[in-house]
Parts: structure tokens; C-alpha cells; sequence
């Protein structure tokens, strides 16, 4: 995805993202944890913050309520309104929860894979199917970066 990027100007890459951080009101946080020190965790509450509905995927968490949302334990139980999944897995392990999420999730537009995640074939699915994806960044830094401040309803309104 680098090279992807790369080949992009800065200003296509910014209103790529824009246009997703504009769009999305549904993510799916596949890997969110409880613990407060974890990335999943931190993030998950600043897009819940922003404006976002957040539900976390994580079957050791699944019942319980996190940022407003209960948790569930697989992409398959996630509402069919979740128009983006964000993905906190290892990069071996993003093409199988690539595949149920497009096997599930009739208004999905996104897949996001955090830092340091990559899938040169779950990007391929992805995109064949006409999904956006966003590989080896993070929302927590690019949303500031692009809006400063502001809420989701101010940037929508």
C-alpha cells in the first residue's frame, strides 16, 4: 500500500481520507480492548468522541458495553449499517476478517487497517468489490491532522 500511497499526491491522499472521515458514521473496531493503555481502546473512544458510532469486536468482550455500544464477538454480528471496519489484528490475520466483513455488511465502504497492518490480498478483495481501503495508517491521527478539533456533526453539518 506504501507504494499506493506514494504514487498519490499528498492533497489526493487528504481528500481520499477526508471523504471517508466525512462519510462514515458506522465503524467496526475489530481487536478493541478494555484496557485503557491499549491503541484499540484509545482510539475507539476519540471516534466515539468525534461523533461516531463505535462497537467493538472482540469475542472476550462480547455483551459488554463499551463507548455507549455493545461489544460483539465477530464482523458477522456487527449491524448491517457499519460502513467501515477498522483493524487492529496482525497483518496474517486481517484477510479472513476481510472476508466475513464483505460476506456481511451491506453498507460497508471502508476497510481501514491500523499502523503497521498490511494485506496485499484482502486489499485486492476489497477493492474488487468496490470498497475504499486504507492500509498502515491510524483515524486518531489523521482526523486532528485534517479537522482539527472539530466534531463529526460540525464537519457534516
Amino acid at each position: 500500500m506504501r507504494g499506493y500511497l506514494l504514487a498519490m499526491t499528498q492533497t489526493d491522499t487528504d481528500a481520499r481520507l477526508k471523504h471517508i472521515l466525512t462519510t462514515t458514521r458506522v465503524i467496526g473496531l475489530v481487536g478493541l480492548s478494555n484496557n485503557p493503555a491499549r491503541a484499540s481502546h484509545g482510539v475507539a473512544r476519540f471516534l466515539a468522541d468525534k461523533g461516531y458510532r463505535v462497537i467493538g469486536v472482540n469475542p472476550g468482550l462480547a455483551g459488554k458495553v463499551m463507548f455507549g455500544e455493545t461489544v460483539v464477538a465477530t464482523v458477522a454480528d456487527l449491524p448491517a449499517d457499519t460502513d467501515m471496519v477498522d483493524l487492529f489484528r496482525r497483518s496474517d490475520a486481517v484477510e479472513p476478517i476481510v472476508d466475513a466483513a464483505l460476506a456481511a455488511l451491506p453498507a460497508l465502504k471502508t476497510v481501514w487497517m491500523q499502523l503497521g497492518v498490511e494485506n496485499a490480498q484482502a486489499r485486492r478483495k476489497a477493492e474488487a468489490k468496490g470498497i475504499t481501503v486504507v492500509e498502515d495508517r491510524c483515524p486518531k491521527i489523521d482526523y486532528p491532522r485534517l479537522f482539527g478539533d472539530a466534531p463529526l456533526a460540525a464537519l457534516i453539518a
